[in-house]
């Protein structure tokens, strides 16, 4: 594997979607948005035994589309579409702010 160069990583921090550079290299770095924290928090509060949370925003920092992925017991002996429908409930408020979800779901191995 060749060593990491200035050049080689030019194209990660040039602009993307009008975003400012600053912001830009500010999320390369930062641990999580302000919405990736706050939709965590409603994830954890609304799903206790829940063993992983993940939320990512996917829409370049702004907030308008996450990606969730939740692992829980609470999920056990329902379908996939029942999963979803609670996670979409428990983040009812959040969502009108939002343009979209991809939601991923499971039960924990044992």
């Amino acid at each position: 594997m060749a060593a990491w160069s200035p050049a080689a990583g030019a194209p990660l921090f040039q602009r993307s979607r009008r975003l400012p550079l600053v912001y830009c290299v500010h999320r390369l770095f930062a641990s999580q948005t302000e919405g990736e924290l706050k939709v965590t928090e409603v994830l954890r509060e609304k799903f206790p035994r829940a063993t992983a949370i993940k939320v990512t925003d996917i829409s370049g920092g702004c907030g308008a589309m996450y990606e969730i992925k939740i692992e829980s017991e609470e999920f056990k002996e329902k379908r996939t579409v029942q999963q979803h429908q609670m996670v979409n409930q428990a983040l009812k408020e959040e969502i009108k702010g939002m343009h979209g979800l991809r939601i991923f779901t499971s039960i924990p191995k044992h």
